[in-house]
């Protein structure tokens, strides 16, 4: 069976807050900051059983997250070795025959920025993140990627730019979302970057 590779996202360098995001949600062993990450995403989902047992025996790297939902499987391993990801990533691509340019490029589905929220929606935002809180009259920034994994490449890259909260990383399933708060400078900030990273990522283009 042909395994579509959908996601293959190295992250180089977790940024604090979304490393604590991460450890967070995770099931398995936690991420630190400055630690490199992979993130991988393949349909029929019950592959991520083999392939992250392929990454953990080809290189010293820790798993982080093993995720089979209804279509998709995702995984994530890290290391406070680059190299050691890397070729924990190419083994991976050994494994299923294919090459990193093989992966979807991802597509950004919604793209908001709402500024000066009021209280009562950031009650309702705050109830259901993981992450850090956004208070009233802060601007929310949320993206919508496909495929899901992509959703952690963005968030890493807006923490990088700017002073903002991550408040929530939606990295699993059909879609991936970041929702992402702050000063309104700040996440009009954190909104280039994150989008400028999407936007980047090469892959197959995959019709709507």
């Amino acid at each position: 069976m042909m395994v579509d590779l959908r996601a293959y996202v190295f992250l180089d360098s977790l940024q604090p807050q979304f490393a604590s995001y991460q450890a967070t949600i995770s099931r398995g062993y936690l991420p630190k900051v400055g630690q490199a990450s992979l993130f991988v995403e393949v349909d029929p989902g019950m592959t991520i059983n083999q392939l992250l047992d392929v990454a953990l025996k080809a290189t010293d790297v820790t798993a982080g997250m093993q995720i089979v939902e209804r279509h998709y499987g995702m995984l994530e391993v890290h290391s406070e070795s680059q190299a050691d990801v890397r070729q924990a990533g190419q083994a991976i691509l050994d494994f299923l025959g294919q090459e990193e340019k093989e992966r979807h490029k991802p597509r950004i589905v919604a793209n908001q920025v709402v500024r000066h929220l009021e209280d009562s929606q950031t009650m309702l935002i705050n109830r259901f993140r993981f992450g850090n809180m956004i208070l009233a009259g802060q601007t929310l920034f949320v993206l919508e990627v496909v495929p899901a994994a992509y959703a952690a490449l963005a968030a890493n890259e807006a923490e990088k730019a700017a002073d903002i909260n991550i408040l929530d990383v939606r990295a699993v399933g059909s879609f991936g979302r970041v929702y992402i708060g702050g000063e309104e400078r700040d996440v009009v900030v954190a909104h280039e970057a994150a989008t400028q990273a999407i936007n980047a990522v090469t892959g197959k283009v995959i019709k709507k």
